[in-house]
């Protein structure tokens, strides 16, 4: 993986067809959390909280001024057809510098805050832990295209 891939667990997508989120109206957040655990794609059940086969949130960098418990949510997200092909996207996402802030972030996960389970839906690959105490945290998702998820029919 390179920094800045976003890989959607395989849990999440199938939760798709499952009607269990709903892109156009759902709180989606990224939780940053330390590099004690990787996440893969194929993680059972994963989750931001307690109930799933794999809790992210026990591994949440810590929280400060900018960056609260579990993480800022999306804004300007939208599920549409772009193309012919359904596209999720959202705005750039910024964590502000924050001298008293978080010095480990190692990875991003997105997940469903409005869902009771908070499952998680995909995480984002930041190369190698990242502070915000010298400079802030941008998710600049496939830049100027805002793309976190395109699904390409057969």
């Amino acid at each position: 993986m390179a920094v800045g891939d976003i890989v959607w667990f395989r849990q999440g997508l199938l939760d798709l067809g499952k009607k269990l989120h709903d892109l156009s109206a759902d709180a989606l957040k990224i939780g940053i959390i330390t590099s004690a655990v990787t996440p893969g794609a194929t993680d059972s059940d994963p989750r931001w909280g307690a109930g799933g086969g794999t809790n992210f949130s026990t591994n949440q960098v810590a929280t400060g001024t900018s960056y609260a418990t579990g993480g800022p949510t999306l804004a300007s997200v939208t599920w549409a057809l772009q193309s012919n092909q359904p596209e999720l996207r959202a705005a750039q996402l910024t964590i502000a510098q924050d001298a008293s802030g978080f010095t480990n972030g190692r990875w991003g996960i997105g997940y469903n805050n409005t869902d009771a389970g908070k499952r998680a839906l995909f995480f984002v690959d930041l190369g190698s832990d990242r502070s915000i105490v010298g400079g802030p945290l941008v998710f600049d998702w496939n830049g100027a295209s805002d793309i976190v998820l395109r699904i390409s029919g057969a």
